[in-house]
């Protein structure tokens, strides 16, 4: 049975590092695969500046979501605006994706995190949203009471909490 293609994407602007960051995504994650490269050719070189035969886009699938990775210039850079979220069901999992995304990039707080891209990502707990959309104002003031000490969230620290034990 044929698949729908997806409706909605992202796409990622690099200077040239299009390639280098999706084999890179590609491995932090347990599923994924590079659906297409295009490449410059010789039209429009005087616009965009790139070489013949240089990677202009990299069109590749994570977790069966589609990004493309966009060769683009030094024009644009990524900022807090926009970050890709990763749910997170254990604490192996956070520190898993926390690790291999802060390698060669940058830790901020509350489980936000720049990548050696210098892509956004927010690392969270699964449970989160549902504790912090809890009926109980105390406990979800004592979560983010927790939540503005961390980075890298500790999920163990959060439910304790919630819990009240912290």
């Amino acid at each position: 049975m044929p698949t729908t293609p997806q409706k909605l994407s992202t796409c990622l602007w690099f200077d040239t590092q299009a390639e280098e960051a999706a084999n890179f995504y590609l491995s932090v994650f347990k599923s994924g695969k590079i659906n297409a490269v295009s490449r410059y050719g010789k039209a429009g070189r005087d616009v965009h500046g790139k070489e013949a035969g240089s990677v202009m886009v990299v069109e590749f699938e994570i977790e069966g979501r589609t990004f493309t990775a966009l060769n683009g210039g030094p024009h644009f850079k990524f900022n807090e605006a926009v970050s890709l979220v990763v749910k997170c069901d254990s604490q192996d999992e956070i520190d898993h994706f926390w690790n291999a995304l802060t390698e060669g990039g940058k830790e901020s707080q509350c489980g936000w995190l720049k990548d050696k891209f210098g892509l956004s990502w927010q690392i969270v707990p699964s449970q989160l949203p549902e504790i912090m959309s809890s009926g109980d104002a105390v406990a979800r003031d004592r979560v983010m009471a927790a939540v503005m000490r961390m980075k890298k969230f500790d999920l163990a620290a959060l439910q304790s909490a919630y819990a009240g034990k912290a």
